[in-house]
């Protein structure tokens, strides 16, 4: 699939995995900032969509990076980094989402599995409850050891 079409709207992409989970695929869930895009974070999505048929991405708003990361970032626009995770082979979809959590967009989605890195706990997710009440289940996928957007920018300050 090419990257047209990727980067997609909630209530299309909502439709889409609809279609996908009633004719059988597991549909992957995965989120994040994505911000400066590195070896760890296409070492995770390959991963992630290696547990399913359809790998959907949630990749958090410009607003939601600064809540979540501080008013210095994000280093790159939520257009561009949206852009950036749809050009990986292994991505189908790209959503970006507002909110603080992924909770409602895994709500309309109702994705199969929902993955998260090894720094998180699956008990820690916010959203974990709700992948568990519409029958998913939470994966937790290991990290790729020093490789990190927060390590890029502490190396590239130290420059």
């Amino acid at each position: 699939m090419s990257n047209a079409g990727k980067v997609t709207s909630r209530s299309a992409l909502a439709e889409l995995c609809k279609d996908y989970k009633q004719n059988g695929k597991v549909v992957v869930f995965t989120n994040g900032c994505f911000d400066i895009l590195h070896v760890g974070h296409a070492r995770y999505l390959e991963q992630a969509k290696a547990l399913g048929d359809v790998l959907v991405v949630g990749v958090n708003s410009d607003r939601s990076v600064k809540a979540l990361k501080g008013e210095s970032r994000p280093v790159t626009s939520e257009d561009e980094r949206a852009e950036m995770i749809a050009h990986l082979g292994c991505v189908d979809y790209v959503c970006i989402f507002d909110e603080g959590t992924p909770v409602e967009l895994i709500r309309a989605l109702a994705p199969s599995i929902h993955t998260k890195g090894g720094d998180y706990l699956a008990s820690d997710l916010p959203e974990a409850g709700v992948v568990i009440e519409l029958g998913g289940r939470v994966e937790i996928l290991p990290l790729v050891p020093g490789k990190s957007t927060s390590y890029i920018l502490q190396k590239i300050v130290t420059l």
